[in-house]
Parts: structure tokens; C-alpha cells; sequence
């Protein structure tokens, strides 16, 4: 556990060469936190910052499957915590809303090592008792809550990591021994917007369709009069969100 940390994700760069086994870094305030595509992630006091640094001897492909087994870990610790199963989703590819507002993020980073194939950065940020200043936010970006805000559950990172690392443990067992399966059909009955229209918007392309479902790889898998369209990444905004396709 870290006092102060510029990102865990930095720290577990930083650590990586040291490490011998999987190793949950804790920043109590992180000052420069990232997001996905190099964005800013604000992290006031109060918030939770964590990195899990695992060490797979496994292709890519399985290593990014992880965010769906941090994803699950996140949502089964927030219900634990405050019993309120209904009011949380997943949101495809790494977010967990509440109230279908975003609550919490995910950000995956290999890490090299030296002579040995790559470690895995698996940082979480969950927004637990403020709600970040959104004036850095894209206009298209929803809505931030923390989980004071919303259902006055007011609970310590520290306390929130021994939760959380239980339940990862949990699903990362689940995984190594099962596969993907039972992590995917976990991952859709937790789904926001499963069935409904849904706009991806990647940095060539935008789809609008059906939220069909995720495939064997973890891609989003869209309908629309076009066809079947397989996603591997992408940023994905609902209809009631402030984006407009095409803009």
C-alpha cells in the first residue's frame, strides 16, 4: 500500500522485475491515473486506485480475456458490499456502471521482463466516495458516480481491496481451470444493454446494431441490416447517451 503514487499501473512497471507472484499494488491517492487510449483517469481521495500485476504464462489473446475476470470480480465485490445486485452492469469492454451511470474502469498493460514472457498490469479504479470533476471529460462520456453518491454505502480502499481480491482470486481460479466459458456467460447475465441498439465507435469505423452478445474471444458482436459485425475494440456509447453516430 502506497500513500501517494503518479499510477499503479506506472509502479507495477517499475516492480515488475521483483515480482515472483501475482501482487496487488494499492495507491491511497494516485495522481496521474490513465484510461484506456492514453486518457486521463481522476482519482480524488477517498477513490480506489489498484493494480494487480499477474505473471500467465499465456499468449495475448488469453491475457486480455482478464478484463472480463476483473470485471466479474468488480461487480460480485460492489453486490457483496452493498446487496444491491440490480443496481450494477457491466458495460462492454472494461466498465462497471451503477445506475448506468460509470462507476469504475478496468485498464489492462503487459508488462516485459527480461529473458521471460510478459507480466500482466490489470489496473482497477472505482470511483468510492467522490465523484470525479468532470470537467476533463469527453462530451460523449458518461456520466461519472461513486458509490457514496449513489447509494450512500461509504466504504475504505483498503477495506475494498480485500473484497475485491477475494473475489478475483475467485474467477482467476475459475478461469485457469475452466477456460473462457463459464467467465463469458457470467459476463453477458451481468451485461448492460444486451439485446438492445448500441453505437461502436472505433478509430476508423462506427456501428450501430444490436448488442448480440460477446464471442469465444471476448469481441462485441453487433446486428444491424448490414450483417454480423465481430469487434475487437472500440469505445461503445448507448443510444440515450449525449454521442451521436457519425459525429
Amino acid at each position: 500500500m502506497l500513500s501517494q503514487v503518479d499510477s499503479t499501473n506506472a509502479e507495477a512497471a517499475r516492480r515488475v522485475g521483483t515480482l515472483t507472484r501475482p501482487t496487488w499494488i494499492l495507491g491511497l491517492q494516485q495522481t496521474q491515473g490513465r484510461g484506456r487510449r492514453g486518457r486521463v483517469w481522476a482519482d480524488p481521495v477517498g477513490n480506489f486506485a489498484a493494480t494487480l500485476v499477474l505473471l500467465p504464462d499465456q499468449p495475448p489473446h488469453l491475457l486480455a480475456l482478464r478484463s472480463f475476470v476483473a470485471s466479474l470480480a468488480l461487480y460480485d465485490a460492489l453486490v457483496s458490499i452493498t446487496g444491491q445486485a440490480a443496481a450494477f452492469a457491466l458495460k462492454w469492454p472494461n466498465d462497471v456502471l451503477l445506475n448506468g451511470s460509470k462507476l469504475a474502469g478496468i485498464l489492462l498493460e503487459t508488462l516485459p521482463r527480461s529473458g521471460q514472457t510478459p507480466a500482466l498490469a490489470i489496473g482497477i479504479g472505482v470511483n468510492l466516495l467522490n465523484v470525479p470533476d468532470t470537467d476533463h471529460l469527453e462530451p460523449t462520456a458518461l456520466r461519472p458516480v461513486s458509490l457514496f453518491s449513489e447509494l450512500g454505502v461509504q466504504v475504505m480502499p483498503v477495506d475494498f481491496l480485500d473484497v475485491l481480491a477475494e473475489s478475483y482470486a475467485h474467477f482467476e481460479a475459475q478461469f485457469m481451470a475452466q477456460g473462457f466459458a463459464p467467465i463469458r456467460d457470467a459476463w453477458l447475465a451481468r451485461a448492460a444493454r444486451l439485446g438492445s441498439e448500441i453505437t461502436a465507435k472505433t478509430l476508423k469505423h462506427t456501428q450501430t446494431g444490436r448488442f448480440e452478445t460477446i464471442d469465444a474471444d471476448g469481441h462485441l458482436v453487433l446486428h444491424n441490416d448490414q450483417g454480423r459485425h465481430v469487434i475487437a475494440a472500440a469505445d461503445v456509447f448507448f443510444k440515450d447517451d449525449a454521442y451521436v453516430a457519425g459525429d
